[in-house]
């Protein structure tokens, strides 16, 4: 009797358990997919850039990158295609600015001695560079800084290694634009900025230095510039930071790249001294026809980089289109007409250095401003810029090899109080998100206040930065090459090489 009760209680046992075992591993009945109108509301707000409404409505995308949602539906967000080509060509764009418009541009205005020196500089920051932004540049910078301390000067370092930076949106930056595509188009922005500040110290700084000096200045300067105008909790981004501090806009770089590149630019050769033979010796440019070449290049790169900061093929990225031509065809046409009126001549260069500083004034302001904004951006970029490289230059006797702080220091700082001055509310209709009561239509609205306090800081940064970092580096592996290399050349000394070889 005992085996019998047992027998049952173990057959009981196994029936149970069994049973238990196939409920647990039956799968949950399957939610629905998103219906019909929940993905044509979607394709709308694809084609007009929007957020992901739909989505989101539904808790179909908990996440920035996709997840699955609080009903069990799994969902991925996709990138659109048109927003993403639009980025990918972009991001190409913009380094073609670098390699090979400003090594060009740079390389056609030393002598024919130290021309390959700039195109190794330039070669060198690009690799640099981009080791430093997968590294961990990118997470400082565009990662949010989760409410610490610094997070709104730097973000933290979840992105390291570019970890999660897959080809779903990041919506912090775009609902419809690959997270790994918008890294890249931002990492051509990190390369082209320290590139810029060469033109100050062309021809007499050493190789080993600049490969110092760059890597440390993008983690003092540039990083926590970036994340600061940038960045989602940004210290200074004004348009989508609801608490941002200083309630500034720079819709493409007017403080991230020009007034930080000019204004070290600067420091730097203050730092440096004067090339040898400085106002006795010709350093005219051993070739405008390469000038004129790079000065293209960047032109057309430069709608990358500002039409392209829109982040989608939208009518924001149309606008900027737009404002960058007629401002960067204004400042060709007023710099070397100026030139015409002063000394009789208009030059070449005077043609090259007016467009290249049209694009640096209407860079912060080219999202949000009109038409007729970018003309008076045109004709101040052509006239003050001007102004500085042709007199305030000689006044001071600073040795600026290539004018970068007559053009993108004074340029980008006269384009970001412009921003300030000239924004308006029908170019842009972000504006009206967090900064309302600061963008009212007027030539002093209260975002001029914001503008001037988002300068100041840079101000601070850039130089105090560079002047830490430039006399550290003269102190360890010094600055300038010796009097005998600086006269032989820097193709030579640095590298071995020359950039001309004439026939026999």
């Amino acid at each position: 009797m005992t085996k019998r009760l047992l027998f049952v209680t173990l057959l009981a046992a196994l029936f149970f358990g069994s049973a238990t075992l196939r409920a647990a591993d039956t799968p949950p009945a399957k939610l629905a997919d998103p219906s019909i109108e929940q993905r044509l509301e979607d394709l709308e707000a694809y084609v007009n850039n929007a957020a992901r409404v739909a989505d989101t409505a539904s808790n179909h995308v908990s996440s920035k990158l996709g997840s699955v949602d609080s009903t069990g539906a799994n969902f991925t967000p996709n990138p659109g295609p048109g927003h993403n080509a639009w980025q990918m060509t972009s991001a190409a764009l913009v380094l073609f600015m670098t390699l090979p418009g400003l090594t060009l541009f740079y390389g056609g205005l030393v002598r024919r001695k130290n021309i390959l020196s700039v195109m190794a500089q330039c070669f060198f920051i690009t690799g640099m560079v981009t080791i430093l932004w997968w590294l961990c540049g990118y997470s400082l910078v565009f990662h949010n800084g989760n409410g610490s301390a610094i997070g709104s000067i730097l973000g933290n370092l979840d992105f390291k290694f570019l970890n999660g930076v897959d080809s779903s949106p990041n919506t912090d930056y775009s609902s419809w634009v690959s997270h790994n595509v918008y890294a890249m188009y931002q990492l051509m922005f990190a390369i082209i900025t320290p590139a810029l500040i060469l033109g100050a110290v062309a021809e007499r700084i050493k190789f080993s230095a600049v490969c110092l000096f760059m890597t440390l200045w993008m983690f003092v300067v540039y990083f926590p510039q970036a994340h600061m105008v940038w960045g989602i909790d940004g210290l200074m981004n004004g348009v989508f930071n609801k608490d941002a501090k200083i309630h500034a806009i720079d819709f493409a770089g007017g403080t991230v790249v020009h007034m930080t590149s000019g204004w070290s630019a600067l420091i730097l050769c203050l730092i440096l001294g004067k090339r040898l033979g400085f106002g006795k010796t010709n350093f005219a440019p051993h070739s405008l026809v390469l000038c004129m070449v790079g000065t293209g290049m960047l032109w057309v790169g430069w709608y990358g980089f500002n039409a392209g900061s829109a982040v989608a093929a939208d009518v924001i990225a149309a606008n900027a289109f737009t404002t960058t031509t007629l401002a960067t065809a204004v400042a060709s046409f007023v710099w070397p007409m100026m030139e015409w009126i002063v000394r009789g001549k208009p030059s070449v260069l005077g043609f090259c250095s007016g467009a290249v500083a049209g694009l640096v004034v209407i860079t912060p302001a080219c999202g949000f401003v009109t038409a007729g904004g970018s003309v008076i951006i045109g004709i101040a970029a052509g006239l003050i810029p001007w102004f500085f490289c042709f007199k305030v230059k000689g006044w001071f006797g600073y040795d600026d090899a290539l004018d970068t702080f007559g053009v993108h220091a004074v340029g980008g700082t006269l384009g970001a109080l412009l921003t300030g001055m000239l924004a308006r509310n029908s170019a842009n209709a972000n504006l009206a998100t967090n900064l309302k009561a600061y963008v009212t239509d007027s030539y002093f609205q209260p975002l001029v206040l914001e503008q001037l306090k988002a300068i100041g800081l840079t101000l601070v940064l850039a130089i105090v930065g560079t002047t830490i970092i430039a006399y550290l580096v003269k102190a360890t592996l010094g600055l300038r090459p010796t009097e005998e290399n600086e006269m032989q050349g820097l193709d030579l000394s640095d590298h071995g090489e020359e950039g001309y070889i004439d026939a026999a």
